[in-house]
């Protein structure tokens, strides 16, 4: 079995929250893949754990020491010379000049844009793409709230700036909730870079021109192949949930049932150590969902969230 090499990869985000921007550097001459551009990071050393090498890989490649960092995915990439496993963190405080001390140049690049440098090391492709994933998951509750009371939440929310909205509702009857989706595709039409996602339906998501389908954990397993959605997702609860996920090649999922909710108030939910346990190898970005608050939001990125998923409480 060919060994596989751990490595710490550093996604450095700055900018304001609705246009970010993060950093690539490209390799030097000498180096396997030179000129080509990838996150800066290395190789883990004996004796260090993988957050021990993320900093002083930093401090050697840009000159800066890191004062905030979130555990994020991990991917797993065969190269003709190595297999590796990469750990990538997001990093939105540094101090120190970033400089290109062991790279060719560096540049930094808006998320959702195209990158404008090139070649980028192939491992880092779908990093690129989970970047484009705003950090809330909004989730409808038109069955609690009445349709006409959630349509004017979703309307105000994607003013506010809501780009990734879920169309839940499974209880309703199928002619309200066809016209509940197609009242919110119409909103989601006047919002810049809204997403909307229809829970469990493909034939509903596929008559409304939704970009996307959120699968139940059920459906994750009754599914040979990734539904032919531009934007694909899936509730999970476990780690063998996790792991079909991926290898159906979906963009993100949420887990949880993290903290007591309302539906369920006598469930106690996973827990913060457990979520951390079994996101920890994710390749997927994971939202946090199940009792959940908009001011969580960096608790559940420390804990190595890719953002939080919401269904009351959002605006």
């Amino acid at each position: 079995m060919t060994p596989v090499t751990e490595v710490a990869a550093a996604v450095l985000l700055r900018g304001h929250a609705m246009a970010p921007e993060f950093l690539l550097a490209q390799r030097p001459p000498g180096k396997v893949y030179a000129g080509y551009w990838e996150f800066p990071g290395g190789k883990v050393e004996p004796g260090e754990t993988v957050h021990q090498a993320l900093v002083r890989e930093l401090q050697e490649e840009l000159g800066i020491t890191v004062d905030a960092v979130w555990p994020w995915v991990c991917c797993e990439f065969t190269y003709p010379h190595a297999s590796v496993r990469l750990r990538f963190y997001r990093i939105h405080a540094w101090h120190g000049a970033i400089a290109p001390i062991e790279h060719s140049a560096f540049a930094w690049v808006k998320i959702g844009e195209p990158a404008g440098v090139e070649p980028i090391l192939p491992a880092n492709g779908p990093i690129l793409q989970a970047l484009e994933l705003p950090p809330v998951y909004a989730l409808s509750n038109a069955e609690e709230n009445g349709v006409e009371a959630e349509l004017q939440r979703i309307e105000r929310a994607l003013a506010g700036g809501l780009r990734l909205l879920q169309l839940r509702d499974k209880t309703l009857a199928p002619a309200p909730r066809l016209a509940f989706a197609r009242a919110v595709m119409a909103l989601a039409g006047r919002a810049a870079k809204a997403c909307v996602l229809i829970n469990d339906d493909q034939e509903l998501a596929r008559t409304v021109g939704a970009h996307g389908l959120h699968l139940s954990s059920q459906q994750l397993w009754q599914l040979d192949r990734r539904p032919d959605f531009a934007r694909v997702a899936a509730s999970c609860h476990c780690a063998a949930d996790l792991t079909r996920a991926a290898q159906l090649g979906l963009d993100f999922v949420v887990l949880g049932p993290l903290l007591p909710t309302a539906s369920h108030p006598g469930a106690t939910g996973i827990g913060w150590p457990e979520f951390s346990r079994l996101v920890e190898r994710s390749p997927l970005p994971v939202y946090a969902l199940g009792g959940m608050q908009a001011e969580m939001l960096e608790t559940a990125c420390h804990a190595g969230a890719h953002g939080v998923a919401l269904l009351r409480g959002w605006r």
